[in-house]
């Protein structure tokens, strides 16, 4: 049996301190937001609740990195912690095995590979639709509002997840409790809470919107490779995959998202930690930005394309270059901590 400090080592030696930090800062951020929105104060309301959304994006991105096994040597350290994270996230009710197993199907199957495709849903109830529609106008994240849901009720729909109804269940069992209590204690973190992961999702769908240009495949309860064409090769991956960091002229600031804006270089490297992205990328790319989306560019395309976004598939190799992103609709639903 290994012991605890081999268990625990760190997989790369530069990573200690950039992932110990991010940790800290997630956990630390949560729980003190936490607090700060049950206090009556509303000037400590409102720093808890942006400390709380982005304690949750920072999270967000450290399952990521545990998916791909990035930050402890031991794959099985990487598991444990990624699914003590999702209880940060709000996606504990599902399996992290199937967060991971669906990701990695993106990286390998070159698509945006889903359990089922909800447009059809919304397309032959155009009154849901057009409520979906009025809600994402009036920027609420109602598509992963609506995905995350539906995590309570796959397992009851889907034959291949009736192994994770009991999970389901013992979590709501978990959960409802303390919230209810804190509820009672402070009722308005019945606003303040949902408040914070409305936040958190807009920003982890804006970095997802205009990361790949890839064909949406509901192949995900299908074997490996079902529904891959002969084209996806690493060329239509890269030239189908952009770089949306928030600026490169000052990286710094692309640690908000922790580095998931390099998104060329994390598809031609997966197994890259978040901290080496900007290093790799100009090692790879230099001053090629061709596949860079300017921030400026997204903020409008987000904007313009609010509503549209919810029923759009931008199909491979749309072309989104000639204006640098301006035109560029995006996809939504395709987040990496639900996994259907």
């Amino acid at each position: 049996m290994p012991s605890m400090k081999s268990a625990m080592k760190f997989k790369y030696t530069d990573g200690r301190w950039p992932n110990l930090l991010a940790l800290l800062y997630a956990f630390a951020g949560y729980g003190l937001g936490l607090f700060l929105i049950t206090r009556p104060s509303l000037w400590l309301s409102i720093p808890g609740t942006l400390l709380l959304a982005h304690a949750m994006v920072i999270a967000s991105y450290l399952v990521h990195e545990c998916a791909h096994n990035t930050i402890f040597a031991r794959n099985e350290d990487n598991a444990r912690l990624g699914k003590i994270l999702n209880w940060l996230t709000g996606a504990c009710y599902g399996s992290y095995e199937v967060i991971r197993r669906k990701h990695f199907r993106h990286h390998v199957d070159r698509a945006d590979v889903v359990a089922f495709d909800f447009r059809e849903h919304f397309r032959s109830r155009p009154k849901a639709a057009r409520l979906m529609e009025a809600l994402e106008w009036l920027y609420v994240p109602a598509q992963d509002m609506y995905m995350h849901v539906l995590v309570l009720f796959v397992p009851f729909t889907l034959e291949s997840r009736r192994n994770d109804r009991g999970r389901v269940l013992l979590t709501l069992l978990i959960r409802v409790p303390p919230f209810a209590a804190l509820a009672f204690y402070a009722p308005k973190i019945l606003i303040l809470y949902p408040l914070a992961w409305m936040l958190c999702a807009t920003v982890l769908r804006f970095m997802d919107a205009f990361q790949h240009t890839y064909d949406l495949l509901p192949t995900l309860e299908q074997p490996h490779g079902t529904g891959v064409q002969a084209h996806y090769d690493a060329a239509y991956e890269h030239r189908n995959t952009f770089t949306n960091v928030h600026s490169l002229q000052h990286p710094t600031l692309n640690l908000f998202t922790l580095n998931f804006g390099y998104h060329n270089v994390h598809h031609d490297k997966p197994a890259a930690p978040w901290h080496q992205l900007p290093a790799l990328h100009r090692q790879l790319y230099g001053n090629d930005s061709t596949q860079v989306l300017p921030m400026k560019n997204q903020l409008i395309a987000f904007h313009r394309y609010r509503t549209q976004r919810l029923l759009n598939t931008d199909g491979g190799d749309t072309q989104v270059l000639h204006d640098k992103g301006l035109s560029f609709v995006g996809v939504d639903g395709v987040s990496f901590l639900t996994g259907h």
